[in-house]
């Protein structure tokens, strides 16, 4: 499981945990090859596809998003 808040939220608007790897392989993997290239990734996972993809090989892993940084967020006035 992921603990990344990287990627696509769900249509649960009750939902807090961010989408697990395999959730994200199964809607953006689109050539199916286990991996997520910046072209198949969406959302703000797409805008910080160069801070997630550790290695820069042009495709995120599962490690990769299990490591990456959490993404700022905005402040709630």
């Amino acid at each position: 499981m992921s603990n990344s808040s990287f990627g696509q939220s769900d249509n649960r608007p009750d939902r807090k945990e961010p989408p697990t790897f395999k959730e994200l392989l199964e809607e953006m993997d689109a050539n199916e090859d286990g991996k997520l290239s910046e072209k198949e990734v969406k959302g703000p996972l797409k805008k910080d596809f160069a801070k997630v993809d550790a290695n820069e090989d042009g495709v995120i892993t599962e490690e990769e998003l299990k490591n990456a940084p959490k993404p700022e967020r905005k402040e709630r006035k």
